[in-house]
This record gives structure tokens, C-alpha cells and sequence, in this order.
């Protein structure tokens, strides 16, 4: 209509920045250490009001037993292709400036950190959905698997949360 100008900021720019970011996103499956510092500073941006993290940590006991360490194993280009179909998707649902999700391979000892998702956003709340549906969407689609080490046996982990891709009728 004549004389109607769009305001620009009103504009929702995340479907134009829906796609992973390799400038902004950040992902890795790794048998080195995590670093909550080196994600942090991985999506730190000037543009953001927060930086929401999460971190899953070894603990000590589970179902009454006692863990002795995680051992994990991934087919890293396939798992590496679904973090970055997460970020993709975060993009496409939340305003977020960075995003970095790792994923670590091999032993993980109690108190070490298996996993750390780290976003930037301009206000938290975007933040804090988009975090969360990082770690729920990796457990349910990323595959990487992990075996319990007790004092008394192991145990490969069925992920409960895992979600398989229903089989095409083709």
C-alpha cells in the first residue's frame, strides 16, 4: 500500500540465518578434554546480552552403583553433521549470535564434563530454550554412545531419549 514503509526491525531475521553458521557455529566431537572456558569464549559476542551454558558432567554413582568413568564412541562425521543440523535448527526457531556444542569421545572420568552447549543471545530467554533444546535434541538424535564403567561390571546405555528416524516406505 502507498505511503506504508515496513519497519526493518521488525523484520525476523532468523529464517535468513536459519542454516548452520560456520562463522558462528561452533561444534566438535573430540577424545581431548572440554573446556566450558573455550565455549564460552568461542560464542562470546558483543552483540549478546547472555551467555547461557550447560555442561554434562561424569557423576559418581548411578542406580545405587558406583561409576568408575564414561567411555564414549561416536562415528564423528555423522554425529558432527547432526550438531550442526542442531545448531541449524536453533537458528530457525530462536534470535541467538552464537552457538558452540561439544561432545567429547573416548574415557571421560567422574567430575569431567561429556558434553558442553554454549549460546549467545541478546536476552537470555532465547538463550536458555535454545540451550536446552540443544542437549534434548543431541540426546534424542546424535549418534553417540556411551558405556557405564562400575566398580562391579559395565554396561552399554541405551539412550532413553533417543528418537530414530522412521524408515521411508521408498
Amino acid at each position: 500500500m502507498a505511503g506504508i514503509q515496513s519497519d526493518p526491525s521488525a523484520v525476523d531475521t532468523r529464517s535468513s540465518a536459519s542454516k548452520f553458521d560456520p562463522q558462528n557455529d561452533f561444534v566438535n566431537v573430540t577424545s581431548e578434554a572440554l573446556s566450558l572456558d573455550a565455549a564460552y569464549k568461542a560464542v562470546h559476542s558483543t552483540a549478546a546480552g547472555a551467555i547461557t551454558t550447560f555442561s554434562g558432567i561424569t557423576r559418581d554413582n548411578f542406580d545405587g552403583k558406583k561409576v568408575v568413568r564414561l567411555e564414549y564412541e561416536a562415528y564423528a562425521p555423522m554425529a558432527i553433521a547432526k550438531l550442526k543440523d542442531i545448531c541449524s535448527e536453533i537458528r530457525s526457531k530462536w534470535d541467538v549470535c552464537k552457538i558452540a556444542i561439544f561432545h567429547r569421545t573416548g574415557v571421560v572420568d567422574v567430575g569431567e564434563p561429556s558434553v558442553i552447549i554454549a549460546v549467545s543471545s541478546v536476552h537470555r530467554a532465547s538463550g536458555l530454550e535454545a540451550a536446552r533444546f540443544g542437549i534434548d535434541e543431541l540426546k534424542a538424535t546424535v549418534p553417540i554412545w556411551k558405556k557405564e564403567l562400575y566398580e562391579s561390571g559395565d554396561l552399554w546405555k541405551e539412550n532413553s531419549e533417543f528418537k530414530p528416524k522412521a524408515a521411508s516406505g521408498d
